[in-house]
């Protein structure tokens, strides 16, 4: 498959995945995985993400207290808390990568093979990010709605429900996927310059004209 635009595809992937790096990021020290809103003072919420947990005052601000133990987090926190960390040090390391293996990088321009592979293995990275990232915001999302629809909990005790930091995470999950596609998907075309498409449109023409005389009376 040949692709006039192949550079165009590989600045939308590096872009996306960029996007996606931060997002997993902000995702992963934002505290708002888990909101909670308490019936008997709706003046307070309170917010819980993997390292703290905070109560939003509308007099005093936000106050947040940091987690004391690892081990004592609930499952999902913990294991998230690893993911998270996973997927932005695998971004990072396929925005490396694939800078270095770009069409219009200067570094190794006679060692194409090698930028191939720099961008297959940078692609891949991203798709690595992309479901670390999703899986602990939807593992705590599920947790989170088993928890709110428990029937074993009275009725009286607030329940948590979900934070805006998920949201983040899911989108950062999604750039990253979307940026490793479209750099994996130029590995396999074949790079067509506008001049030599020019070219060719301009020797069809000459083509046509040449047998338009030839069948003229």
């Amino acid at each position: 498959m040949a692709l006039v635009y192949r550079p165009t595809m590989q600045l939308s992937g590096i872009l996306f995945s960029l996007l996606g790096w931060v997002l997993s990021c902000l995702t992963t020290y934002l505290p708002q995985w888990k909101n909670l809103n308490l019936e008997l003072n709706e003046l307070e919420i309170w917010t819980m993400g993997l390292w703290q947990a905070c109560v939003v005052q509308e007099e005093g601000g936000m106050q947040c207290k940091d987690f004391d133990s690892f081990l004592a987090l609930p499952p999902e926190l913990r294991i998230s808390r690893i993911l998270m960390v996973f997927s932005n040090g695998s971004g990072l390391l396929g925005l490396l990568l694939s800078g270095f293996g770009l069409d219009c990088s200067k570094i190794g321009e006679r060692q194409q093979e090698q930028k191939k592979r720099l961008l297959l293995f940078g692609g891949m990275l991203f798709w690595i990010s992309g479901i670390t990232a999703i899986v602990p915001v939807s593992w705590v999302a599920h947790s989170t709605v088993q928890e709110f629809w428990d029937e074993n909990i009275p009725d009286i005790v607030p329940r948590w429900d979900f934070g805006e930091a998920l949201f983040v995470g899911w989108l950062a999950g999604f750039c990253l996927v979307l940026g490793g596609s479209l750099l994996n998907c130029t590995i396999c075309s074949t790079e067509v310059h506008p001049s030599a498409v020019h070219y060719t449109v301009a020797e069809q023409q000459d083509q046509c004209q040449h047998l338009e005389t030839e069948t003229r009376p």
